[in-house]
């Protein structure tokens, strides 16, 4: 009879075909018990049938990845240090994997599959085998029936190695399928090669070290690149110049200053002209301007600029500098055709939305092209705190929408797999262009193809070699991807999707889910899940409310970008179309508001965590313990009665600690998004402001909670918008008795904005100014004198105060950046920079003096900062640092409004939790 192949394993008679070796057998039942709850019946032979994941190239990717991670950290002779030593550890590994698998013996196929004994055919097959013996030594060809031998065999059994070492594929087999028959009783024998675990352990440590040794040589070049002698100079003294360059992405305002924008925008510096002389050259550089023609700037277009001002980039990644300049850029040239087009595609999709409710007219661009210029701010704060970000960023779950409605379409017009096929190529390709083909967006394209792949095909097999595969070549093609969170956020959801969701869906559907449905509940829990423990390590935060919101988002998520696409694509030729398909558009939109807006309101949406690799693996683990512990039924009836009892209680907890403010407080950082708003007693009714926040609304609920009435003393550390904006909230309902600010009154659009809004005239506050209201005394400890040609000038010409209330030092710093800390370090007394309270400079930027902090040692460290800011403010590294000196650290993005406590002469902190964002 023919000998039948089922993943490289051989057929014997009364065997079914695809019977495993014992070692095999294990895992696949032990993969088996883990993904099948107690309390349901075994694996119906439906589901017995699919394979196990294809691990192949894992090792390889992960190599790649992490070594690459490394070296960007690295200069370019230790990035070439770390390839050279992978290199050699890939090199012993596999000599060690080849020298356990070189043992050649020959095993009979033909085992009972529950023992793993050979069976009594066998046996009899093994006697007749041996009256060959003799011309098998002699090395004489034998002409056993249904063998095959010599270098056919050889290949087989090596095919056999690497597929039980998970190398091969999934068609290679030990037995090929033609040329093994044999009659009836015989015994089939094959050489194979015998891999044991150590075996396959080894190969794994080869794959991953030699892709380690590829991730880092090829960092190794990039940052030799990267770290060209002459840019290193320039940034190092500051030099300025004339440049040319490439624009590789879109310009974004990252500044919230009131007046001109300061703009990011990423370029490929190609020629540089500084006092060295002239240099032609290509390398990432950051270009920082306040000029608006940077912001008509489209990916592709070269530029002349000058005069610049060269600075150190802050280094783990593949950026050679920052740029500063205040002058209009020089166009050399249009931008390429598909930018120019896709622009067009988005103005018209812009320009249709604007009649519709700002809510979900901001929000529809950012659903379909990740454009979220017009996104009100509440709306965003509302996305954050319900884990539904990635909704208004291009992602792959973009992808998989767009390329699921296109491929049911042609489904539907009865298109064979190949037209299918070609037709979603086209697609994709037209989508890559309307949201601008930048590099995350090709990360975000083939993410999605992979993911789509996974569940419309569900061949995990396929799907877990193509992202392994899709890692490697991406991470080589731009090193820097590595450590960028949407890369490592991409990734894991894409394996969530291969992974997780088609075996959830497939559990949903057998207790009578229907399909659509099992899906639309597997997919956003498992990209949820999977990413809870990346987005904690980030954040520093969870957000329990998140699954549970994305599953409520989920309908409404397919039709506002399908229909939000086509209307971007009609919008050119027929606007009153587009404008009819927007406004069908708004009301799955408008379901996405609602959700996120009423989620956001409910007490804890958002907890803190610890933040960095520590958080990632204890919420790795607790989900993990968590989906073992609910393969139990009474596990699951504890759970579903401990989340309801939350529910339900959440609203009369929220009464019980909502009184406000503590005793004994000192002073509140407000709760007002990304900016500063802080409160210091005087009286039962008066307080000392400092800073306003961004908006009216969120102030003036900060002090109304508080129960000020009388604001004694307004100060305004300088004038960009996250400080100053909410000045008439100040004001709203209360008496202002005195402004003061810092003499270089900078910028001057914000200062003008603010004497506009007050009802009294600014006072200046220079350095040595003093004031005392009951029991809160203060004095300027500067800016002494202004700084020129910092990063900022206007955040290092903050207003620094050191503060009494009740005899507790408090120490305000404004915005001030490493410059202002390093002279405030040389010209100040200790004893005036110790505090007990530190208000951390420019909401925790990365941009600290460490000796500063050092000289402070503050026992408690406040960090007004905004959920999920742009910024990536505060930098892990200065909460970790306040920590390792043993300070106490309280950020208003997680924990709302702060209060700082003093008791019998202990110090403590006390929270309101995150306020409903104002709207």
């Amino acid at each position: 009879m023919s000998t039948g192949v089922r993943g490289g394993l051989g057929r014997q008679a009364g065997v079914p075909a695809g019977t495993a070796p014992p070692r095999q057998r294990w895992v696949d039942r032990g993969l088996a018990r883990l993904l099948r709850r107690p309390d349901e019946p075994a694996a119906t032979p439906q589901g017995a049938g699919r394979p196990p994941p294809d691990l192949r190239l894992v090792t390889a990717a992960l190599g790649v990845w992490l070594a690459s991670a490394g070296a960007l950290y690295a200069d370019v002779w230790q990035a070439g240090l770390i390839a050279l030593a992978a290199g050699v550890l890939a090199a012993v590994f596999g000599l060690m994997a080849r020298r356990v698998a070189g043992g050649v013996e020959r095993v009979d196929d033909h085992r009972n599959p529950r023992t793993g004994r050979m069976t009594h055919d066998a046996r009899d097959a093994r006697g007749a085998q041996r009256s060959h013996g003799s011309r098998e030594r002699s090395g004489l060809p034998t002409s056993t029936p249904g063998r095959s031998g010599g270098p056919g065999t050889i290949a087989r059994g090596f095919a056999g190695a690497l597929r039980e070492m998970g190398m091969a594929g999934r068609g290679s087999s030990a037995v090929g399928a033609r040329g093994s028959s044999t009659t009836a009783g015989a015994g089939l024998r094959v050489l194979v090669w015998r891999i044991g675990a150590g075996g396959w352990c080894w190969g794994a440590l080869a794959a991953l070290a030699g892709g380690a040794a590829v991730g880092a040589g090829v960092t190794a070049f990039r940052v030799a690149e990267r770290d060209l002698p002459i840019v290193v100079d320039a940034a190092a003294h500051r030099e300025r110049g004339d440049v040319e360059l490439t624009v590789t992405d879109d310009p974004r305002r990252v500044d919230d200053g009131v007046g001109p924008a300061t703009l990011l925008v990423p370029a490929d510096l190609t020629h540089a002209r500084l006092t060295g002389g002239a240099v032609r050259l290509r390398v990432a550089v950051v270009v920082f301007a306040q000029h608006p023609a940077w912001r008509d700037l489209l990916p592709g277009q070269r530029i002349r600029a000058g005069p610049v001002r060269f600075d150190r980039a802050r280094g783990g990644d593949l950026t050679a500098a920052t740029l500063t300049t205040d002058a209009a850029p020089e166009r050399l040239g249009a931008a390429p055709f598909v930018q120019r087009a896709a622009g067009r595609l988005r103005e018209g999709l812009r320009a249709a939305c604007a009649p519709l409710p700002d809510d979900q007219g901001g929000l529809l661009p950012g659903l379909v092209l990740g454009d979220t210029s017009r996104l009100p701010p509440a709306v965003a704060a509302d996305f954050r705190s319900t884990g539904m970000t990635h909704l208004v960023a291009v992602s792959g779950s973009n992808v998989m929408i767009i390329l699921g409605a296109v491929l049911l379409a042609a489904r539907w017009g009865r298109a064979g797999p190949r037209v299918c096929a070609l037709v979603c190529l086209v697609a994709l390709v037209g989508f890559v262009i309307l949201v601008r083909p930048s590099p995350s967006v090709l990360r975000a394209g083939l993410m999605g193809a992979i993911g789509l792949l996974a569940l419309a095909v569900g061949r995990r097999r396929v799907a877990v070699p193509a992202l392994a595969a899709t890692v490697i070549a991406l991470v080589v093609a731009d090193p820097a991807l590595a450590v960028r969170a949407g890369f490592i956020l991409s990734v894991v959801a894409t394996a969530a999707l291969i992974l997780l969701a088609p075996g959830w869906r497939d559990a949903l559907r057998r207790r009578g889910v229907p399909a659509g449905m099992a899906e639309a509940l597997a997919i956003p829990a498992a990209a949820q899940l999977a990413c809870g423990p990346v987005i904690a390590a980030l954040a520093g935060t969870v957000n329990p409310v998140a699954v549970v919101a994305n599953l409520l988002a989920a309908p409404a998520v397919a039709p506002a970008t399908v229909i939000g696409v086509v209307a971007a694509l009609v919008g050119p030729l027929a606007a009153p179309v587009a404008g009819l398909l927007v406004w069908v558009a708004q009301w799955p939109a408008w379901w996405l508001v609602t959700v996120a807006r009423v989620g956001a309101d409910l007490p804890g949406a958002v907890l803190p965590w610890p933040a960095g690799a520590p958080g990632a693996v204890l919420l790795a683990l607790l989900t993990g313990a968590l989906l073992i512990a609910g393969r139990y039924a009474a596990v699951r009836r504890v759970v579903a009665v401990v989340t309801a009892a939350g529910v339900l209680g959440a609203v009369p907890v929220r009464l019980v600690v909502s009184g406000w403010p503590p005793p004994g407080w000192l002073v509140v950082a407000c709760d007002v998004g990304q900016g500063d708003a802080l409160v210091l007693p005087v009286g039962r009714r008066d307080a000392i402001v400092v800073d306003t926040g961004p908006e009216p609304a969120a102030v003036d609920r900060c002090l109304r909670a508080l129960g000020v009435r009388r604001v004694r003393l307004l100060v305004l550390s300088h004038f960009h918008v996250d400080h100053v904006g909410g000045v008439a909230g100040v004001t709203r309902g209360r008496v202002l008795e005195e402004v003061v600010a810092p003499p270089p009154a900078e910028p001057a659009a914000g200062r003008r904005f603010a004497a506009a809004a007050l009802p009294v005239a600014v006072g200046a506050a220079p350095a040595g100014w003093s004031r005392r209201i009951g029991e809160v005394g203060m004095v300027a400890l500067g800016p002494a004198a202004p700084l020129r040609g910092t990063r900022s000038d206007a955040n290092n010409n903050s207003l620094i105060l050191a503060a009494t209330v009740r005899g507790v030092s408090i120490l305000l710093t404004g915005d001030a950046e490493e410059e202002r800390q390093r002279d405030l370090l040389a010209g100040t007394p200790p004893a005036l920079l110790r505090a007990r309270i530190l208000k951390v400079a420019h909401h925790g930027s990365a941009y600290q003096d460490p000796a500063f902090l050092d000289a402070v040692r503050p026992t408690v460290a406040l960090i007004p900062v905004g959920s999920g800011n742009r910024y990536g403010h505060p930098h892990p590294s200065i909460p970790a640092r306040l920590r390792r000196a043993g300070a106490a650290i309280a950020r208003t993005d997680v924990d709302g409004d702060v209060a700082v406590t003093s008791r019998s002469g202990v110090v403590g902190i006390a929270f309101r939790g995150r306020a409903p964002p104002t709207r």
